[in-house]
């Protein structure tokens, strides 16, 4: 399933060695890079199993790699900032698959049927007037 590199095809490759998306999820906006290698997979120039401690996040951001079968055949490249782990881990999910199907546009099915493309647009609510949270209200009292 490893793509042939043609220059008209992968313009983006051509022109920069990269082929760029974006992710974003809660308040965490990543910019990953990926272009045809080994396999070496940095976010924030550190190995990917240094930067996430937890098992959970460290499969969620390989999954774009798992479902298209490309973990060995691209080098990805992660500039993650804001939120927390879990929303970077989230954002990352979304920027590596907006650039695998950039890459190669026959990985598209595969990355909607494991919903890897959608946006994940829940974000925390905010806090209202008059009450102790977004949804909370001050305690009642009848007397």
């Amino acid at each position: 399933m490893a793509p042939t590199f043609d220059s008209s095809r992968f313009a983006a490759i051509a022109r920069y060695g990269f082929v760029w998306g974006t992710g974003r999820r809660k308040t965490a906006v990543a910019r990953v890079r990926i272009r045809p290698g080994s396999g070496k997979f940095e976010v924030n120039k550190k190995p990917v199993d240094e930067f996430f401690r937890i098992e959970r996040d460290r499969q969620d951001v390989r999954a774009p790699l798992a479902a298209t079968q490309t973990a060995d055949q691209v080098d990805v490249f992660v500039n993650v900032s804001g939120g927390g782990t879990t929303g970077q881990a989230g954002a990352i999910v979304l920027g590596l698959a907006r650039a695998l199907k950039t890459y190669d546009a026959s990985y598209e099915p595969v990355l909607r049927q494991n919903r890897l493309l959608t946006r994940d647009s829940r974000k925390v609510e905010r806090k209202k007037y008059g009450q102790a949270g977004a949804r909370r209200r001050f305690q009642f009292s009848k007397r």
